[in-house]
């Protein structure tokens, strides 16, 4: 119960009290579901190490381009280790990922990665995206009356303004959340659980005005499913059990029929809890063989989730996973090495999970970060890392989306994937201190308005606007990378 009520200190009592004036329907959980999940690497990743050009090609940043700026200090990955991708967006030209989205041999539970994902078309990117208030060139960086986002390179700020769309100012709601708000009478009536749920804690990218986001903890790797224990009461199955569970229950009739608000709105809190692990009980563990990762674990949870979505008498969801450990001022190498790998694995393993379900067309995973990192590294030899950016490159994974391609708004090159030269005419930067942070073409709300399309929500300006509140700054609401609704 403790795990629906995580956010009721800030704002869940005001959510519940929300709650109790929705009307109802008879709509059945699970017609047409969709599922967005997202996994922030927390931090700010160097997207410049996750997706480097692969070609010789003079006319666009090219492998030595990137090698030329990153090898004395020992940062370069050697164009030999890459796994190539071919990219039509770039007029076929070949990119290359880390190495560490390839296959992984040797140990339980490997699987092929994401690397393959792309050849299958089951995977896009989506380059150079970030927050902004409007579009921004370099020419205005330098101009005071041009709208900046607050606080740019800021960790807190930059993840706050990723996870609520806005980075104009300062929201106390996520764009996760939003959508909620706006699509669950329509599309989870009756739903056992809420539309928005944390497998990390609480998150702002959860957070609504008038729903309550459910917030639990990681799957465990035992094989026994623990989906019937995250909301199980605890304290009446000892001594004394039989009779607390008796006072619990007349106590919660009294709230029912109380005519305070607050009172009110803490017995829905934990009737939607009881009601929620009743429907649990049931649960069915995945098939798929997770690796024994913390973000894989994650992942493991929303597919057992996921596989519930009858008994949850849900058919949309949104879900909130999270890795930390991005945060690479040193020791980047090895650091990136061992999260790719992790997050390759968990992400393939989930992806083969829903094709288990037959729900891989039905879910897409998609990543964020607070920001980019700089070109430029930072220190040298075995402790290189990287400082504070802005534009990075994002993942877009499932069986719906129109993979094997880059998607965005175009840079000054006209292609999304920005021109890698320190001063150049991407880089927010000017001078000879100029480090390689680009000017994001592609705004995080053009991103995520194009997720919330395909996942159902209603296309009209007064909705755009109250989950994206800069939208109209924006031209381009939808990328490509999902099909039509």
């Amino acid at each position: 119960m403790a795990a629906l009520a995580t956010q009721m200190e800030h704002f869940g009592l005001m959510s519940a009290m929300a709650q109790n004036t929705e009307g109802s329907s008879d709509d059945l959980g699970g017609d047409n579901y969709k599922a967005l999940v997202l996994c922030y690497f927390d931090g700010g990743n160097d997207g410049n190490n996750m997706v480097i050009p692969n070609h010789s090609d003079a006319t666009l940043s090219n492998y030595q381009t990137y090698f030329n700026a990153r090898n004395t200090a020992g940062l370069a990955l050697p164009q030999a280790s890459l796994l190539p991708i071919s990219v039509p967006q770039m007029g076929g030209l070949s990119y290359g990922l880390h190495p560490a989205f390839g296959p992984m041999t040797g140990s339980a539970g490997a699987n092929n990665g994401l690397h393959e994902l792309w050849a299958l078309g089951k995977m896009a990117i989506v380059p150079n995206v970030g927050t902004l208030v409007r579009p921004t060139t370099k020419a205005q960086m330098g101009q005071s009356t041009h709208p900046k986002p607050y606080q740019l390179y800021s960790h807190s700020d930059q993840t706050n303004q990723a996870q609520n769309a806005n980075a104009r100012a300062p929201l106390f709601t996520g764009w996760g959340g939003r959508i909620a708000d706006r699509m669950t009478l329509g599309s989870n009536p009756n739903a056992v659980i809420p539309m928005v749920t944390s497998i990390s804690g609480t998150q702002l990218f959860t957070a609504a005005q008038s729903n309550l986001p459910l917030a639990i903890g990681q799957a465990n790797n035992t094989g026994t499913p623990n989906l019937s224990t995250v909301l199980n009461p605890v304290g009446f199955t000892n001594t004394g059990g039989a009779q607390r569970l008796t006072a619990f229950n007349q106590i919660r009739g009294q709230e029912v029929v109380s005519t305070a608000n607050f009172v009110k709105a803490a017995a829905l809190i934990t009737d939607k809890a009881m009601i929620a692990n009743a429907a649990l009980q049931g649960s069915q563990e995945v098939t798929v063989t997770f690796p024994n990762t913390g973000i894989s674990l994650q992942l493991k949870q929303v597919a057992r989730l996921i596989k519930e979505r009858l008994d949850l008498n849900t058919n949309r969801q949104i879900f909130f996973v999270r890795m930390g450990g991005f945060d690479t001022h040193s020791d980047q190498l090895p650091a990136h090495t061992n999260l790719f790998t992790q997050f390759s694995q968990a992400v393939r393993a989930f992806y083969d999970e829903m094709g288990a379900q037959g729900m891989q067309n039905n879910v897409t995973l998609f990543t964020l970060s607070d920001f980019g990192r700089t070109l430029s590294p930072s220190g040298s030899g075995s402790a290189v890392g990287t400082d504070h950016a802005w534009g990075n490159h994002m993942f877009v994974v499932g069986g719906s989306v129109t993979g094997g391609n880059f998607y965005g708004i175009n840079s000054t090159n006209g292609t999304p994937f920005p021109t890698m030269a320190f001063n150049g005419p991407d880089d927010a930067d000017g001078g000879t201190g100029a480090r390689g942070r680009w000017i994001p073409t592609t705004s995080v709300e053009q991103y995520a308005a194009t997720l919330a399309k395909w996942y159902g929500l209603p296309q009209d300006a007064a909705t755009l606007a109250a989950v994206f509140p800069n939208i109209a700054n924006f031209t381009n609401t939808d990328l490509g990378f999902l099909p039509p609704v």
